[in-house]
């Protein structure tokens, strides 16, 4: 590595060792939210539970009862909605009896089962009874701790991208040292590489710490490809510096530059389904939503981790990280000022 490069990727990590609170924020702050929401939420169920429902005749059934929210799917894809967290039960009708499906272990599973046989119970009139048995499941990747370590790791990505990008390069103006630098021999790249490379080093470190939190303590799965994996981690990551380096371009001060990215982040915070499923919020906004960098991460990690998906299922989220990276990069550049 070019020595000029080696020094300036190295002034990165001295830069983000000296400062406490940068390391807390990145590598302990998500360690601490996931076991902390990991274990408040195993025990709290919704008001209204999400179930599944294989025919029309069993949907309208199970719509009477008002807690429970109930969707119609194909066998197949009602298991898959069961096995990712989207759904709470799925109830299958099998000759005179209706079979429930869901995790024992999970409460919103065992308040479904008794909302929904209650519906089926008072559809037959509580006279003659339908029959029905549970088919118990206890399977890593349909909880809510499952969920939510996938939300963290793209949440991590985005902030420890975009602050360190865009904090390192304002206050570098700020002091006068990017005027500095350019009167020397270094090429002006070399100096915005550093802080690529550094990200990249530092990913390892980043997403290691909490997806093997996750494995360990909470048995989080990883499914999918390892490589198709790391590829989400670092397109994500470099799709954020790109936005960093962009916010960072013509800022003057910190304080422009912090609230030019709260501004960015805060909405990827709300919409992007970190804590929650995204598919919450109306239609009409959902395109939005799915065109948003940290959506297609966050999907692109569950769909990895939780469902096992591998290039081909990940090509839509690989393309808005690609066309995100490339057009803030080009722009940044475009109107970057060094001065």
């Amino acid at each position: 590595m070019n020595k000029a490069l080696r020094e300036l990727t190295l002034v990165r990590f001295r830069e983000f060792i000296r400062e406490p609170e940068a390391v807390f924020w990145v590598f302990i702050f998500p360690i601490l939210l996931a076991a902390g929401l990991g274990l408040a939420f195993r025990n709290r169920p919704p008001e209204v539970l999400t179930i599944g429902a294989v025919t029309p005749e069993l949907t309208s059934i199970l719509r009477q009862e008002k807690l429970l929210n109930v969707e119609q799917f194909e066998h197949s894809a009602g298991q898959q909605a069961l096995r990712t967290g989207r759904i709470a039960l799925l109830a299958m009708p099998v000759g005179n009896t209706v079979h429930f499906r869901y995790d024992d272990t999970n409460p919103e599973g065992r308040s479904a089962r008794m909302l929904a046989d209650r519906a089926v119970q008072r559809n037959a009139g509580r006279v003659d009874p339908v029959p029905s048995n549970d088919q118990i499941m206890r399977e890593a990747g349909s909880r809510y701790i499952d969920f939510l370590v996938p939300g963290l790791l793209g949440m991590n990505l985005m902030g420890s991208a975009i602050w360190g990008m865009g904090f390192g390069i304002v206050d570098a103006r700020r002091k006068k040292l990017l005027k500095r630098l350019i009167a020397t021999p270094m090429p002006r790249h070399y100096y915005l590489f550093s802080f690529i490379l550094s990200r990249l080093l530092m990913l390892v470190v980043e997403v290691g710490a909490l997806v093997g939190f996750g494995l360990l303590v909470f048995g989080v799965p990883l499914r999918g490809s390892v490589l198709a994996f790391t590829l989400l981690c670092v397109l994500g990551s470099m799709s954020f510096c790109a936005i960093g380096l962009l916010i960072a371009s013509r800022a003057q001060t910190i304080e422009g530059a912090s609230g030019i990215m709260n501004l960015v982040m805060m909405p990827m915070w709300i919409l992007s389904g970190v804590f929650f499923s995204s598919q919450r919020f109306p239609d009409v906004i959902q395109p939005v939503i799915k065109a948003l960098p940290l959506t297609a991460l966050i999907d692109g990690l569950r769909a990895n981790m939780l469902q096992g998906a591998g290039f081909r299922e990940l090509a839509i989220y690989i393309a808005i990280l690609t066309t995100w990276l490339i057009v803030s990069f080009v722009v940044a550049l475009k109107i970057f000022r060094w001065r």
